[in-house]
């Protein structure tokens, strides 16, 4: 019987010689070891939330299923030190226990940490970074199979490449954040026109902690979001949530999704409908339980970061193109914003950042679109999610990325012949073939 992997969106599918459930590091690295030996090529499967190919072609699928949970947590100092296959939903409950949450998070929950991070997953606040600005220490089992800790004091060129690093640096099995104490907050959701939010853009991210909005394609409405902290006590949590959440949101958008799918031409009418039902909502929970909204309705996603001047210009840009290409979609288009960090392959890196996410529903074709929208983008500087769809070459991510070959010089370090590179990373990356290492050659950088 052939073993098989796929991600959430079904755009991945692998059939590997073995899937590996390590329980410790120990385990973890006597596999990597065998890996390094026979040729064959580990990768980590997380969640499988990430759209694009970072699993395909591996021989050995590794999970962290067994390596979870919370190993050390300081409330004084506010760390906490997770395994790196813990869910995101999971360790928000486990810190909450401890009066600690982390001080931002996504829409989505269920990825694991060490996946989170390592594609430079962010929730949005034009306070805060990505998850991983969060992080300030990493355990990595290397292509040698040796355990490596480093931290701003300790490796720290290694630690800035392997807060965003996809996987190709080694597999990371410890994390440590740096975290706030628990905290509420209250959120709201509201029908308003997608002309008085550009408008009053400034005022909406400077008035709110965590701003978003979703644009609906064929319309001139948005649906906003703002979360506020709050001493409010948590609201029990009835059939009204269940309502709006489930029924509404995943329920009717699915159905309206699966009319989409089989009678195209119907897209924008979908569109307009599913505008027509957007209402106003609210919730006040622990941040842990406020961020994520379930996500049942399965869809391809680019999502591009842009310096956040030019936000509202590569909005209208994509709405154009939409209506000028009569494009058959009926998702809307998630914008947030996140603020500048110094990870080398963060999207973010040094500039004020905007988020654009495009998404098709499964089954609908998508690339048209999605080259549509990246050809926008790219006039613009536009940086691409590297959990999402992109088409960029490497000589194009070499000019985006000021630290892009300072990367590859620390890959190329620890993992000198490719152990971690699967097809898609090798292309990505622009490595056809690794060089054989010196045998006085260095494992890291000092």
């Amino acid at each position: 019987m052939s073993l098989s992997w796929k991600n959430w969106s079904r755009s991945v599918k692998v059939n590997p010689e073995q899937i590996a459930y390590p329980a410790n590091e120990e385990e973890l690295a006597q596999l990597i070891r065998e890996c390094a030996e026979t040729g064959k090529t580990p990768r980590v499967a997380g969640s499988g939330h990430s759209f694009t190919a970072l699993m395909a072609d591996a021989t050995v699928v590794i999970s962290l299923d067994k390596m979870t949970g919370l190993i050390d947590v300081d409330p004084e100092a506010r760390t906490a030190t997770a395994w790196a296959g813990t869910r995101l939903k999971d360790l928000g409950e486990m810190l909450h226990t401890h009066g600690l949450a982390m001080e931002n998070l996504g829409d989505i929950d269920v990825q694991s940490l060490a996946g989170a991070i390592s594609t430079g997953t962010h929730g949005t606040g034009t306070a805060f970074g990505t998850i991983a600005t969060q992080v300030i220490g990493l355990t990595l089992v290397t292509a040698r199979g040796e355990i490596l800790t480093c931290s701003e004091g300790m490796y720290p060129e290694i630690f800035k490449a392997a807060q965003v690093s996809l996987g190709s640096l080694g597999i990371i099995t410890r994390i440590t954040l740096r975290l706030k104490p628990a905290y509420k907050l209250k959120y709201v959701s509201k029908k308003e026109k997608l002309g008085d939010v550009l408008d009053r853009l400034e005022q909406y991210k400077r008035r709110n902690r965590n701003f978003e909005f979703y644009w609906f394609p064929y319309t001139d409405t948005v649906q906003t979001k703002e979360m506020n902290l709050t001493d409010e006590s948590p609201k029990k949590h009835g059939i009204g949530k269940w309502f709006n959440d489930i029924f509404l949101e995943n329920g009717v958008f699915g159905l309206l999704s699966n009319i989409s799918r089989f009678i195209p031409g119907t897209s924008a009418a979908m569109s307009k409908v599913t505008a027509w039902g957007a209402g106003t909502s609210s919730d006040v929970s622990w941040s842990h339980q406020v961020f994520a909204t379930p996500r049942y309705v399965k869809f391809q996603e680019m999502e591009y970061n842009v310096p956040t001047e030019h936000f509202a210009t590569v909005l209208q840009e994509i709405a154009a193109m939409i209506h000028a290409q009569k494009v058959r979609v009926h998702f809307p288009i998630e914008c947030r914003w996140v603020t500048a960090d110094d990870i080398w392959l963060s999207p973010a890196y040094q500039r004020e950042s905007a988020y654009i996410a495009v998404h098709m529903f499964k089954g609908m074709p998508h690339r048209a679109y999605f080259d549509a929208v990246e050809t926008i983008v790219k006039k613009y500087g536009g940086r691409p999610h590297w959990g999402k769809m992109h088409f960029q070459s490497p000589a194009e991510l070499a000019q985006l990325y000021p630290k892009w070959e300072d990367f590859h010089r620390i890959r190329r370090e620890l993992d000198p012949e490719g152990v971690f590179l699967n097809p898609y990373l090798r292309k990505l990356f622009g490595e056809v073939r690794m060089p054989t290492p010196a045998p006085d050659q260095k494992p890291y950088s000092e």
